[in-house]
């Protein structure tokens, strides 16, 4: 038996509510941390699972990097998972704006956990992509320019300083609703093949639907 079957808990009624978390921001919602594989996994799982993949950046961000009110947000957040009775994949964390709202509500929280040497290089070439216009915005409106993403207050510098911040706080989370101590996290390691061998479970989870 795989260490990772099965590789999702759903409700038990066949809906699946999915949390993807990343080694992103832990004291400020000020970025969603790129590269680390979220965005891409909740492509993978909304097309497996026939479930929209929500980006709470979107949701998060106006134009021009304008903050959406917190009660505004939590009301987007909120329709969301109202609209969507089956199930919804979400990835972002946001959790000094949400609290808990999105964990709670999930079925499963997946936390990917590339060490850093792993997704930096993937940060670094999405942003460059970003710069020069060929790669989708992180939410509408909101470009990114040469001086901020270089800075102390950009990016990149936001990602290389609270990676082991971040690996803290979600492995207390692991600590506490792991699935190994019946809870529904899990972590995913895409650079130890894990991510790679959760995928091949859940392949096979799907055929026996």
């Amino acid at each position: 038996m795989s260490a990772f079957n099965p590789p999702l808990l759903g409700d038990g009624h066949g809906n699946y509510r999915i949390h993807l978390i990343g080694n992103s921001v832990i004291t400020e919602d000020v970025f969603g941390i790129i590269g680390t594989g979220k965005t891409t996994l909740g492509a993978y799982l909304s097309g497996k699972l026939y479930l929209p993949h929500i980006s709470l950046d979107e949701l998060a961000w106006k134009p021009g990097w304008q903050d959406t009110p917190i009660d505004e947000f939590k009301e987007k957040v909120g329709a969301c998972m109202a609209q969507n009775t089956r199930g919804w994949i979400m990835d972002g964390n946001y959790t000094r704006a949400l609290g808990m709202l999105v964990s709670d509500s999930a079925t499963d929280i997946i936390w990917l956990d590339p060490p850093l040497h792993h997704y930096l290089p993937r940060l670094l070439w999405r942003t460059f992509m970003r710069l020069l216009g060929w790669h989708s915005l992180c939410a509408e409106g909101c470009k990114e320019r040469w001086a901020e993403v270089f800075s102390k207050q950009g990016i990149v510098w936001w990602c290389i300083t609270n990676h082991s911040t971040a690996r803290t706080r979600y492995r207390a989370w692991l600590i506490r609703m792991g699935v190994d101590v019946g809870g529904k996290m899990r972590r995913l390691d895409e650079s130890r093949g894990e991510l790679a061998s959760w995928k091949d479970d859940l392949n096979e989870h799907l055929k026996r639907m």
